[in-house]
Formats: structure tokens, sequence, C-alpha cells
């Protein structure tokens, strides 16, 4: 079975209260210690590649943001999908051929730019193009940013996700949706539906989120960050302590 049959294979008929979890790993050693704690795949995130490149979120330029996904699929055995954000600009075309050159098996494509909500028609066909270029050989998961830089109607939600499923989408990403709407946003979106979780436990777990209706989980940056935390408390524990007279 290829990797892209997996990863499909992964989400489908998940019992509830069981959702796909897919750590982010943002280099290829975060992405190995993912996978030898038994990780079945992976899903970047592109804020914590950003930060592992120097960059802030959304401001990696294009090919190094490819360069550093490259890196992390060809370092582990496991699927690998990608978070290229708005997709850079680029066409359907070019988008695909660098993901699949990548080696990658799926996507994530962010439906709103510089903090505003791209028109849903428009990125429908946006889809619908990557989807039918991609020709089977991609996951595309369709974030829906309505909670994140819209007005927060899950019925808005709703729509633009309707409007993806119908264009191809293979997952809806509706990030940042308050838990108490999970529900609704499960009875009203068809097919998988990511959750975004915390890994400091300030919010449900991922089983919580698949019994709320979760048929994926992941943590956006959360892990690199939490990660660069446990590194900043390791290195201030290096300094030992001050000798006396010292200027510090």
């Amino acid at each position: 079975m290829s990797k892209i049959d997996v990863f499909r294979a992964l989400h489908l008929r998940r019992a509830q209260g069981d959702p796909l979890v897919l750590p982010g790993p943002w280099d290829a050693a975060s992405a190995r210690a993912f996978v030898a704690a038994g990780y079945p795949a992976l899903a970047t995130p592109s804020a914590g590649v950003a930060a592992s490149l120097g960059y802030e979120d959304g401001q990696t330029p294009v090919d190094e943001m490819f360069a550093a996904v490259a890196r992390i699929a060809r370092t582990v055995d496991v699927p690998v999908s990608a978070d290229v954000e708005g997709g850079y600009g680029l066409a359907p075309a070019e988008l695909v051929e660098r993901l699949l050159e990548a080696g990658v098996v799926g996507c994530n494509l962010e439906d709103s730019e510089a903090g505003v909500l791209k028109d849903p028609q428009r990125q429908a066909e946006f889809l619908a193009e990557v989807r039918s270029t991609a020709a089977g050989r991609l996951f595309v998961n369709a974030r829906v940013d309505v909670f994140l830089h819209g007005d927060g109607d899950p019925e808005r939600a709703i729509e633009r996700a309707a409007l993806y499923v119908a264009a191809g989408a293979d997952c809806v990403y509706p990030i940042l949706a308050p838990t108490d709407l999970m529900p609704l946003l499960r009875s009203g979106i068809e097919g998988p539906l990511n959750a975004l979780a915390r890994p400091d436990g300030d919010g449900p777990s991922p089983a919580a989120l698949g019994e709320l209706g979760a048929t994926r989980v992941t943590f956006g940056p959360g892990l690199q960050r939490r990660a660069t935390a446990a590194l900043r408390e390791i290195a201030a524990g290096l300094h030992g302590p001050v000798p006396p007279g010292s200027a510090g």
C-alpha cells in the first residue's frame, strides 16, 4: 500500500473517541522522535517550521518551507502532510508539483489571507483545481478560518466547509472552533473533521475531541513551542549558581 493510501485509510472508520492524532514536527529530529513514539503519520505546522528556520509565522520564503518539509518527509517512513499556508500564491499545478517533489502525501490550505477570509467560491475553485491536478496523490485538508479571522458564526463555517467538500477536499479543519460547537460542526460537515488540541493540557484531550466528533487532531505549533520552552528551562539551569562577586 502506498503512503497516500495508508494516510487515507487512517482517516476512515475511526471509532468515536479515537481520532487520528498527528503530531507536528518542525525539523527532522522532531519527526524521528514522533515516529519513535509510535505515531503512524505526521503533519507539519507552518508556524513551527517557520520558528525552526528563524522566521515569524507566515514569513517563511516558499523555497525554504518546501526544503524544510522535504527534509522531514525523507527522514521518516510514515506519511507526512504539510501545512503550506494559503499556497504561497502558486498556481495549483505548481503547488501540487512542489508538494509531490517534497515527498508529502497531503497538505493544509488556509481560506484566509493577511487576516481576511477569502471569497469561499474562489477558494472552492482553487481547492478543486488542486484536487484535480493531484489526481488522488494528495490528501487535501481545507482549513476554515471563520473562528480565527471571521465572525465565529458556526453556520458560516458549515457553509464554507460544504463548498470545500463539494470541491473535493478530503478533510475540513475549522481551526480554533470552540469546543462546545464541535457537535454542531460534526453534524453539519460531511467527511473527516480536523480539530486543534493544546499539548499543554489546557483544553480537551485528543480523545475528548474525538468524543465530540473530531476525526483527526493536530496541534499547530504547540509542540514546537512547548519543546522550546523546555529547552529554555534546561539552558537556564546550565548556568548553575552565580559565584559571589561575579558580574553575572
